[in-house]
């Protein structure tokens, strides 16, 4: 270390005592000369510092340049837009069941299957339905042969009542006849004609006024039995209608033994195996239709803008980057949480306000995508365009 690093601060006047010093002293004289020169001038001042107002207004232009492009950003991009993450994919899901009772004996689909409208899904063991489909076509057979005895006897009862009013007209012709003999005969006096004669002729009128009562009544009996026989016909239509009644019948559940998609879809929760035994109503499998949609819970302050048929982007959390588009198809009229299983009270207890969400339907404008398969259930954000 050097002089004057250790004593920067020795006034002139004890610099100067100090060499006068070091040169009286040979010893002192031999360590000055050994000692290197040591500067004895005061420090340089230090330079003045850069002014700061470069970096402030850079800063300052650059933070108006920033909120200024996050304000546009804002207007165009996120003010326009009402969007909610309680969104859903939904669809028709039809759940398969059969509509009569046997074993599967044919089973033609796998889960996660597409299949088309009308295409056998499983087949059920059809011969019990196949004796009941001969059955009913034997009683077809009984009750159109009881229908045509029905009409024969009546086409004979109306023969037989034709004849019966035919014997009514003879016996009115014969009783007018006799009465006019009776009548002439008491027209003749006493003494010209017999009274035998006269007695025979006066039976015969009564016995042939007798004879109109009872063909009449046995007109009456045919006409009577002509409805009898009208009934019978009537009858046996009934029973003809009734057996093709069930005909038709036995041949629907003939055709329930095979148990077919009723549209387009593909097939999922397959809880039916050949072999099975199952019962009409019980769940088989199901077919997710083609047709699906997002329904997206909104805050009820979020829809005093929104209206059917605003356009929507809706990106789905299985497809990261790829955006779907659609529309605002329909709003439900009231909240999701009154039409639950128990809606609230507000009318008891301590009331919390709670923001309501309502169930808005928003349905696809693009083609499915084969690439990008969509399901119930499946997670949507839509972003609705209301501005």
């Amino acid at each position: 270390m050097t002089a004057t690093e250790t004593s920067p601060n020795i006034p002139a006047n004890g610099r100067a005592n100090l060499t006068a010093l070091i040169n009286s002293s040979p010893t002192a004289a031999r360590t000055a000369n050994s000692l290197p020169e040591v500067n004895l001038a005061p420090p340089p001042p230090a330079p003045p510092a850069p002014r700061k107002w470069g970096r402030s207004v850079f800063l300052g232009s650059g933070l108006i340049i920033a909120s200024a492009a996050a304000g546009s950003y804002y207007h165009v991009a996120i003010a326009p837009y009402e969007t909610t993450d309680d969104a859903f994919i939904d669809g028709h899901v039809i759940s398969i069941a059969p509509q009569v009772s046997g074993q599967v004996v044919a089973l033609s689909v796998n889960d996660n299957e597409a299949v088309k409208q009308g295409v056998v899904l499983y087949e059920i063991d059809p011969r019990d339905y196949e004796v009941k489909m001969a059955q009913a076509r034997a009683e077809r057979a009984a009750a159109q042969s009881r229908l045509d005895q029905a009409k024969a006897q009546f086409a004979v009862d109306s023969a037989k009542a034709g004849q019966e009013l035919a014997s009514v007209t003879a016996a009115q012709a014969d009783a007018i006849r006799a009465q006019s003999d009776l009548q002439r005969y008491q027209a003749v006096e006493s003494r010209a004609v017999a009274r035998t004669q006269i007695d025979l002729v006066q039976d015969q009128a009564s016995s042939a006024a007798a004879e109109v009562d009872v063909a009449k009544n046995r007109a009456a009996a045919a006409a009577a039995q002509v409805d009898l026989a009208q009934a019978d016909i009537k009858t046996a239509e009934a029973n003809v209608a009734l057996a093709d009644a069930h005909i038709r019948q036995a041949a629907l559940d003939l055709s329930y033994t095979k148990v077919s998609a009723p549209e387009d879809g593909i097939v999922t929760h397959r809880s039916v195996e050949t072999g099975n035994y199952v019962q009409p109503g019980q769940p088989t499998l199901a077919i997710v239709s083609q047709q699906i949609w997002v329904t997206a819970n909104f805050k009820e302050t979020q829809l005093a803008h929104m209206h059917p048929g605003q356009p929507v982007e809706i990106s789905v959390d299985a497809y990261p980057g790829r955006t779907f588009h659609g529309h605002v198809d329909s709003i439900q009229a009231g909240s999701g949480a009154q039409f639950s299983l128990l809606p609230p009270e507000n009318a008891t207890g301590n009331y919390v306000k709670v923001v309501q969400r309502v169930p808005v339907k928003i349905v696809f404008d693009d083609a499915m995508d084969p690439a990008h398969p969509l399901g119930p259930g499946m997670s949507a954000v839509p972003s609705v365009k209301v501005k």
